[in-house]
């Protein structure tokens, strides 16, 4: 999948710079951010983007935030080359240790082993999303180890590398499909299960290609694709189903537990880290 990507320059930078992540974030489909000395960068598809949507954006931003109006000084977009960063990822990627609630070890396969570890999972990331060096998926992960599993139907939504996936079959799971929409995501979650020795079920496909019954539905996307498609997770839970979402600041929770609550869904669980949060509905 080939991404735009948009520069924002405030003036002053700080403490307007987050006020503007959060409200990027409300307004589209942006998938990242990325922090400058003069303001910050998001990533959006290529296909969704256009100079009348960015904006269109921009004005609305303006309008709901009145502290960006004047500090937001310039913006412009440019298309990024659809290619394999490896290269520049591994010159800093370091694995990662999450200790709760077991020890994981999240690792490239050019990292050192490690034997005291409960769960050792080898990702090659290439593209995708899913290294666990973003808070949203260290929470993901930390609720897959402690959900009962054993025997249970799994759909991992936005699967990214797979990691999610491959955890929850490493810890017993019955069956894990993993969707997502990027050709990228879904070849590297393929490449990721065989290099972690287990059988799941990545395909490519959005919300509107769901079938099927699952015990638990896992999301770690981002707040506006988890409120339109929440209805889709639901529809292909069973009667006593689990959904997991992240993808999304703390501030949005309340957002998040009344669409739930639409459903039927009770909010059983949150977990914050770094202002992102992940949490746990059942019914």
């Amino acid at each position: 999948m080939q991404y735009t990507e948009v520069t924002f320059t405030l003036k002053p930078v700080e403490p307007l710079r987050s006020l503007l992540v959060y409200a990027i974030g409300d307004e589209g489909p942006y998938d990242s951010f990325v922090e400058t000395p003069d303001g910050m960068q998001a990533y959006v598809p290529t296909e969704q983007y256009s100079a009348e949507y960015l904006d269109s954006t921009v004005a609305a931003i303006r309008s709901q935030a009145p502290a960006l109006a004047s500090a937001l000084c310039k913006y412009e977009a440019k298309p990024m080359p659809d290619k394999n960063w490896n290269e520049e990822w591994e010159r800093n990627h370091t694995p990662i240790l999450i200790e709760s609630p077991c020890r994981i070890y999240v690792r490239a396969p050019f990292h050192e082993h490690r034997d005291d570890v409960d769960y050792e999972l080898v990702i090659e990331p290439k593209m995708s999303f899913g290294t666990a060096h973003h808070p949203t998926t260290r929470m993901m992960l930390s609720f897959v180890a402690q959900e009962p599993l054993a025997g249970k139907r799994l759909l991992d939504m936005g699967t990214g590398t797979g990691v999610l996936a491959i955890l929850a079959k490493m810890r017993g799971a019955a069956y894990v499909e993993a969707v997502d929409v990027d050709e990228w995501a879904y070849n590297n979650a393929v490449e990721n299960s065989a290099l972690a020795g287990v059988e799941i079920h990545p395909r490519l496909g959005d919300a509107t290609t769901l079938s099927g019954c699952f015990d638990i539905v896992l999301a770690n996307i981002n707040k506006n694709i988890l409120l339109r498609d929440m209805e889709a997770y639901v529809n292909v839970l069973g009667e006593h189903g689990v959904l997991v979402v992240s993808g999304f600041y703390e501030h949005d929770c309340a957002d998040l537990t009344s669409r739930a609550a639409q459903f039927g869904f009770t909010l059983a669980s949150t977990k914050t880290d770094e202002g992102w949060a992940a949490m746990k509905f059942e019914r």
